[in-house]
């Protein structure tokens, strides 16, 4: 498959049947917590909610050096049986070089300019549609497994207050990259490892970052299962959680913003609002130099799945969050 910019229209989409649970379950309860329910989608109908989600569309690599185009496509993006259905495919794409926000400051040369990657997937955000400053986020989620899969549920500032990244800061939900893989210094030398990570400091490359980690618990045979990730959002705090267990917490202690805009605030670049992005990226710094190196090419399409995704607020402390905190 080749799918070139400014035809892509005509590409036939093939959507295989995704085998899940997205039955709505877990999360935490409101009658029991003090969090109230603020924004959610529970992927219910038949197609993504543009009123809920972007489609990002480019074939940069994140600048991790990733080796997919983000399409628009269904073929990538769909909601199906109760989910929604992010998808890598193996398959050659060509699209614009940079992404959207990148193209803004840029002459109209650069803008034209194409990379062409070898496989398509998806990245969707609620920049406009959903922008949050301290609450608990959750996303019930089963990850794809094989070698190059770095499947995403992560933050970026709206509006970058405090400066290009990371100097606005990052909040990475989880992270997983080439589950399933054999590991020598992993528990059952099977890679099952996730990550919550903040980055933060100066601009690009004087950044910085610090995380959390945990191993993801799996079913028969090892095969992955649908998780709950997590994390509670307070002044002062972020902290992590998968299936409700906390697993980690960083603090100001931790982190800094090297932004003059911060003026002395300890808690930022953390104290902005931030929108939610999902995405499946493919090969990449992180995921080609961990266990077995490089991208597998076998087993494609790899699917992540995401039941629900839950945003809630605390309205006895709009302000801080702190009231409902853990």
């Amino acid at each position: 498959m080749r799918v070139m910019a400014g035809a892509i229209g005509a590409i036939a989409l093939v959507t295989p049947s995704a085998i899940a649970a997205c039955d709505g379950q877990g999360g935490i309860s409101e009658e029991t917590s003090s969090w109230r329910l603020a924004w959610s989608d529970e992927f219910d109908g038949n197609a993504i909610d543009p009123e809920r989600w972007n489609r990002e569309v480019d074939c940069w690599g994140g600048g991790n050096e990733e080796r997919q185009c983000y399409t628009p496509f269904d073929q990538n993006s769909r909601v199906e049986d109760g989910c929604l259905v992010i998808e890598a495919r193996l398959g050659e794409a060509t699209g614009p070089a940079w992404p959207a926000h990148m193209r803004e400051g840029m002459s109209e040369e650069q803008r034209a300019e194409t990379n062409t990657q070898p496989f398509t997937s998806a990245r969707l955000n609620t920049r406009g549609h959903g922008d949050w400053r301290y609450g608990r986020i959750e996303v019930r989620a089963r990850l794809p497994e094989g070698q190059g899969t770095w499947p995403a549920i992560w933050m970026l500032p709206t509006d970058e207050y405090y400066g290009p990244w990371a100097l606005s800061g990052e909040i990475d939900i989880l992270e997983a990259v080439n589950l399933g893989e054999r590991c020598r210094e992993c528990r059952g030398r099977v890679e099952n490892r996730m990550f919550g990570t903040l980055h933060f400091g100066g601009a690009w490359p004087e950044n910085r970052y610090m995380n959390r980690n945990t191993t993801i618990p799996t079913g028969p045979d090892n095969e992955q299962q649908f998780n709950v990730f997590a994390i509670e959002w307070t002044e002062g705090r972020i902290e992590w959680f998968l299936n409700g267990e906390s697993y980690g917490s960083l603090t100001p202690t931790n982190w800094r913003t090297d932004s003059e805009l911060a003026n002395g605030n300890p808690n930022a670049p953390f104290d902005k609002e931030f929108f939610l992005i999902l995405n499946l990226a493919i090969g990449g710094n992180l995921a080609e130099s961990l266990t077995l190196g490089g991208v597998r090419l076998e087993g494609y399409p790899k699917q992540f799945l995401i039941d629900w995704v839950r945003v809630y607020d605390c309205p006895q402390d709009l302000e801080t969050a702190r009231a409902c905190a853990s």
